[in-house]
């Protein structure tokens, strides 16, 4: 990936961010604009070929049912979530086919079979890495992803345990439960430089490949294969394995729909992706001469990516240090041209995805003006208890 400190440099003001009314507008607030998120869309449909088909959008990101609709209009209609609430806002918002991309076990797969009963018109699936998983899915009309892991080590059978995945394969047959594919996300290659990056993704595919024949030689069939969140769809997308195959190949990057400064310094600038997504926030204070602090704090802008957590849009001098809860401060490098206290500023966030589910609202701007207000629809979870024992304990 770029050293960040290029990118804090080199990132320029566009003038179409700043909104006329900030002096009305409570700070922090997430600041939404459509206009980017439609270039982001049409750029990454671009590189599709126009087929809107081939993308599984991760709603992690998008997280508000506005943008889930500017999706949709696109023709984009494949979706996967992390989380019962993601599922529940797409499924609400009128998505056709939509993964559960999260190993749902207990109460939380209840849940899931509860949201497809009640969305019959939407296509629901589910990750499954052992045959205790695939059991719960048993009678329900989920369909299942094998989950494969290519090195992340979070969750899915590794790559090279090709009886094991053989055995799952057989175990779905025998619930009576339909095989959709293979999930494979091979984010943990987004640090690598290109053409590095490139080079190990396309390992990975062809040993995913490999692990299709062997699916295939058992007599079963993958419907689909889901490779590449936003660091290495491109690579994805120029691995000729994938084409004119029997399955479907989608990628399912998020972090693209809204961009942000690592996504920004991880895909070439050719691609034309813009930060759709930023963080309104004011000066509140100059404890030093060469230190300003604005109201930024990790819950505003998510932390979870290290430090900076984000750059100052327009202003080089500016340098985040560590946040607390509310507190950003930052140091100086030109006091000259510092924003004084009570000014604005716009946080472009290191990590968009986390910095959105921070907010529970969000600000629509147009040419400027706020042209309204969003729910996070999607942010956090759902109430904890199932609706049968909220119901027995009059909850």
């Amino acid at each position: 990936m770029a050293p960040l400190k290029i990118m804090l440099q080199s990132f320029a003001w566009d003038e179409r961010f700043r909104i006329a009314e900030t002096e009305n507008v409570l700070t922090p607030a997430l600041v939404v604009y459509p206009e980017f998120i439609a270039s982001n869309i049409s750029q990454t449909l671009k590189l599709l070929a126009g087929d809107g088909d081939r993308w599984r959008v991760h709603v992690k990101t998008a997280k508000l049912g506005h943008t889930l609709k500017m999706l949709l209009e696109q023709g984009v209609h494949n979706f996967k979530c992390a989380t019962t609430l993601e599922l529940l806002v797409a499924c609400r918002n009128g998505a056709k086919d939509v993964l559960f991309a999260y190993p749902a076990v207990g109460a939380n797969a209840k849940r899931v079979k509860e949201i497809a009963n009640e969305f019959p018109g939407t296509r629901i699936s589910v990750l499954a890495e052992s045959e205790e998983q695939v059991r719960q899915w048993g009678g329900s009309s989920v369909a299942i992803f094998v989950d494969i892991n290519p090195g992340m080590n979070r969750t899915g059978i590794e790559q090279d345990k090709g009886a094991e995945i053989a055995r799952l394969v057989a175990a779905i047959r025998n619930a009576d439960l339909r095989l959709r594919g293979l999930h494979y996300y091979d984010g943990h290659y987004g640090g690598l430089e290109e053409p590095a990056r490139t080079i190990a993704a396309h390992e990975g595919y062809e040993r995913l490949l490999q692990i299709v024949a062997e699916i295939e030689a058992v007599g079963a069939s993958v419907e689909e294969i889901i490779t590449a969140g936003t660091p290495t769809f491109p690579c994805s997308l120029s691995f000729a394995g994938f084409r004119d195959k029997k399955f479907v190949h989608r990628i399912s990057p998020g972090t693209v729909v809204y961009n942000d400064a690592t996504s920004l310094a991880q895909l070439s600038p050719e691609y034309g992706f813009k930060p759709a997504v930023l963080v309104l926030s004011r000066v509140v204070s100059r404890p030093r001469a060469d230190m300003i602090c604005c109201d930024g704090g990790h819950k505003a802008v998510s932390a979870d990516a290290g430090v900076p957590t984000c750059v100052v849009v327009g202003h080089a001098e500016l340098a985040p240090l560590s946040p607390s809860e509310e507190h950003l401060p930052m140091t100086i490098a030109s006091s000259s041209s510092a924003p004084q206290v009570g000014e604005a500023i716009y946080l472009l966030p290191r990590h968009v995805c986390p910095t959105v589910n921070n907010f529970d609202c969000a600000v629509l701007v147009e040419n400027g003006k706020v042209a309204g207000i969003e729910k996070v629809s999607a942010r956090g979870r759902e109430a904890p208890l199932l609706r049968e024992l909220a119901k027995s304990n009059a909850i």
